[in-house]
């Protein structure tokens, strides 16, 4: 996120109290906008804006902004609530909020962000955009049950498509297609129809290589635990795929571990899984389809962008959207 995102963020938050224990629940609610992260949601947001013609200066470059700082107040207070469902141990580098205050502390501050993010969607005034924070929430939170439920029952009998599905609602609407939508809304335009199916495919790719780095990435960039995600037992494309031809032996010991919860969880098991994983060639053929993903994607957003007011900025936009889908953290 970029400081003056930050600082924006940080001017939502309170930070000064007589008792103690507010002092340190709004410490709390600065805690994961403060250990940094990417910014990639905010980022399309202000590109798409510029592409539609906004300069940074002015009354609607600075209603962008305060959609991009409500936006990265989703993604924090989405992320604590995420970390707890998935009993995660790590985020951006550090142990999660709840491994460090427990459970009911952290879903109380996420609980804050949630309020404070509907702040900012005020302070920026921008007609559509409530409504489209209420779309990309929606359909975050029906994915998200998706994968919990599906943790939660130990249901391993999915295909490709649950998993195109699953990725489409809870990651594809809150990473590319709302910011490209808000990004017009912003500059008083329409959003184009194609963000929509641009959107989509895109953000398919980002999972898709999301779930790639957590096997194989390099940890000190990705700033969550490699292997995190066969702790969790996430259904990911790669898992699926090597499901379906894995040898008779191997998917009873996956299965077996899969039916347990993390910590009963057998370190040296879950590691010869990942090596399997890893030797089974399904990585590789996951990032193909990313890639392929990633082209339809990026087709489609080009399509969308072809009369945008600001040619340059568009093209920019582009750029930036096909460096994310080959990031390497």
């Amino acid at each position: 996120m970029r400081p003056e995102l930050l600082a924006r963020v940080l001017t939502l938050l309170p930070d000064q109290a007589a008792r103690p224990e507010l002092r340190d629940y709004y410490a709390l609610l600065r805690d994961y906008p403060q250990r940094g992260g990417k910014g990639i949601r905010s980022e399309l947001l202000l590109a798409s804006t510029r592409a539609h013609g906004v300069q940074e200066s002015g009354p609607d470059w600075e209603a962008a902004l305060w959609l991009a700082a409500a936006l990265e107040l989703f993604q924090n207070w989405v992320l604590i609530h995420d970390d707890i469902e998935d009993d995660s141990e790590e985020r951006r580098g550090q142990p999660a909020l709840h491994r460090q205050h427990g459970a009911p502390l952290a879903i109380n501050a996420g609980d804050g962000l949630h309020a404070y993010m509907w702040a900012a969607v005020h302070r920026a005034g921008v007609p559509g955009a409530m409504e489209a924070f209420l779309d990309m929430i929606h359909r975050t939170a029906e994915g998200q049950h998706l994968d919990l439920c599906w943790v939660e029952r130990r249901e391993w009998g999915l295909h490709e498509a649950d998993y195109l599905e699953m990725v489409r609602l809870k990651t594809a609407y809150y990473t590319v297609v709302v910011p490209l939508q808000l990004g017009a809304l912003a500059a008083g335009t329409a959003p184009h129809d194609g963000f929509t199916a641009a959107g989509l495919a895109l953000g398919t790719a980002f999972q898709i290589r999301d779930d790639v780095l957590n096997l194989q990435g390099d940890p000190a960039k990705y700033g969550k635990e490699i292997g995190g995600d066969l702790l969790e037992g996430k259904r990911t494309l790669i898992v699926l795929r090597w499901l379906e031809g894995a040898p008779p032996a191997q998917r009873e010991v996956f299965l077996d571990q899969m039916r347990r919860d993390r910590p009963a969880k057998d370190p040296a098991q879950i590691a010869q899984i990942h090596a399997w994983l890893l030797a089974s060639g399904c990585v590789t053929g996951a990032q193909t389809f990313a890639d392929q993903q990633a082209q339809v994607g990026l087709q489609a957003l080009s399509d969308a962008l072809e009369g945008a007011p600001d040619q340059q900025a568009a093209a920019e936009l582009l750029g930036t959207v096909r460096t994310l889908a080959s990031r390497e953290a």
